[in-house]
């Protein structure tokens, strides 16, 4: 009897435990989430009281930079130190990060304090879902996996109002403030919640193979950043960015070769199941970030909602992807992994189509509909991708497939939304050059001054042409009859070129769903990946 009430008692405590972990990594992932969206909200404000205009897209910059190219690196220090040193690490830095942030008095301070904070936010990123990979069998995970994408998308959704909110009501250093009670308080439930696993007593850093990726990887997104907007892709600076993301690569995949503990295995680039699966990850979030980037211009240029009404166009696609979500993480312990994951391509490609045949009598309520379809086969893909690798590898290199499967999404996302963006830019060029220009030879010459800006502009940046739709502001400084002359074609030529940067989202899809039919027979059992948190 007495061993039985110990055994008992033992079970409570871990059951205990574990509610108050998952309580922590909820309340983790929630203010990291949120960070990305509330302070974009912010920007305005900041850039009116420190000035440096020029540096704004700096602070996003600085912080995709360090938290895209941690993200690997804590998955692999997370195998070696263990979970608990690494995640209570990775969240310390980001509240101490905030904290600089909200302190900050100029413009590259703040920048600098970005960056720091985003290195925190990178170790955040992968670890719930490496901490959920230990606790739970496969068919659990699918239903936690769910719940946590819910979380992420619910925060996506919040972020702007949120933040709106506290810019209003405080000030913008409350943006960042705002993470430090929160912090804290993760920080307390996950240390309460979560023991190491025992590590080898001797542990050899891959410092070579750190810094040829972190070199290789800066080199690359700095060259996607910039490439085609401060820079000609053909400059010698983005070459020279290209040229040295080739060679650190090259030179990091020789380091791996021979590294005792390396940071990303070579031996994962040999197996099939962890290539076509972050395939499908990458091609995924190349599309996906072509909606996230122009459904909004759509919205405010064609059907004319303001800005703030424009981003809550998101909410449809974020409802459908937490309701998929949830869907999804019960379906897939039923259906498998592979069909699933097709499912959901085939909805994120329908998702995409429809997005192409938006035109100019597009009701704000069917490109809803549409953005909902898209959202739905993203619920139903993202969190089975994770899933699925934690499946198939063994307990030892959980951290470093998990995040593995975050990296090539946020590379995805990153090459995603520069060759859109291109896209975007060139066939903008290509219609206003044959519809638009051809309008400004009719005016006359007394419009001579506004004929050489609209074209220097088309020439330049063909996508600024569009503020004559976009704001309103700029469409009072142009007499009526113009008005009537230039609007119509603008929002045609805006239509036309969002429908061919959808298509190549669609493009991407596709691909997607190629590798998605190579996925071998993966089905979620009861196996734990259990590596002694709760001892």
């Amino acid at each position: 009897m007495k061993e039985q009430a110990a055994i008992q008692t033992s079970i409570a405590n871990i059951q205990q435990k574990r509610g108050i972990l998952i309580t922590g990594l909820l309340v983790a992932m929630l203010f990291g989430a949120l960070d990305g969206t509330i302070v974009g909200t912010a920007l305005p404000r900041i850039v009116g009281e420190l000035g440096g205009l020029s540096m704004m897209a700096w602070l996003t910059t600085a912080y995709m930079l360090t938290s895209t190219t941690i993200v690997p690196i804590a998955g692999k220090l997370a195998d070696l130190f263990g979970r608990k040193s690494i995640y209570v690490t990775g969240l310390a830095i980001f509240i101490i990060g905030s904290a600089l942030c909200g302190m900050a008095d100029t413009m590259n301070q703040l920048i600098i304090f970005r960056a720091i904070q985003g290195i925190g936010g990178g170790i955040m990123m992968p670890m719930a879902m490496i901490v959920i990979g230990d606790l739970f069998t496969g068919a659990e995970r699918a239903k936690w996996q769910g719940v946590f994408g819910g979380v992420f998308g619910l925060a996506s959704i919040l972020g702007p109002q949120v933040g709106g909110w506290i810019v209003d009501s405080l000030n913008w250093r409350w943006v960042f403030y705002i993470n430090l009670p929160v912090g804290i308080l993760a920080i307390v439930l996950i240390s309460l919640g979560l023991h190491n696993h025992r590590v080898a007593e001797r542990v050899k850093l891959d410092l070579a193979g750190m810094f040829t990726m972190v070199v290789a990887v800066v080199s690359l997104l700095l060259a996607l950043t910039f490439g085609g907007d401060k820079y000609d892709w053909l400059s010698w600076q983005i070459i020279s960015l290209l040229a040295s993301s080739v060679v650190f690569f090259s030179l990091f995949v020789f380091v791996e070769r021979k590294a005792e503990e390396p940071i990303m295995p070579i031996h994962l680039l040999k197996n099939k199941t962890f290539v076509v699966l972050n395939s499908v990850g990458f091609f995924m979030s190349v599309g996906m970030f072509g909606a996230i980037m122009f459904v909004p211009l759509f919205m405010q240029g064609i059907i004319g909602m303001s800005p703030s009404e424009s981003g809550t166009m998101m909410f449809p696609m974020m409802f459908a992807l937490i309701i998929a979500s949830m869907i999804g993480g019960r379906l897939v312990q039923k259906i498998g992994v592979r069909p699933q994951v097709i499912v959901g391509m085939v909805l994120v490609a329908l998702g995409f189509f429809l997005l192409s045949t938006m035109n100019v009598d597009t009701n704000k309520w069917t490109a809803m509909s549409f953005m909902a379809t898209l959202g739905f086969g993203l619920g139903f893909v993202n969190p089975v991708i994770t899933l699925a690798l934690q499946e198939v590898f063994p307990k030892s290199q959980l951290g470093i497939v998990t995040s593995s499967s975050q990296f090539f999404r946020q590379i995805g996302g990153t090459f995603g939304a520069t060759l859109l963006g291109a896209i975007m830019n060139h066939r903008s060029k290509d219609l206003l050059e044959a519809k638009f220009l051809p309008l400004l030879e009719q005016l006359p010459a007394q419009a001579q001054a506004m004929t050489d800006s609209f074209k220097q502009l088309v020439e330049s940046n063909p996508q600024s042409v569009y503020s004559v739709i976009l704001n309103p502001d700029t469409l009072k400084k142009i007499p009526e009859q113009m008005q009537q002359m230039f609007v119509p074609v603008l929002k045609q030529t805006l239509v036309d070129a969002l429908s061919d940067v959808f298509l190549y989202g669609l493009i991407f899809v596709g691909i997607g769903f190629i590798f998605a039919m190579f996925i071998g027979r993966i089905t979620i059992s009861n196996r734990t990946n259990k590596v002694n948190e709760m001892e």
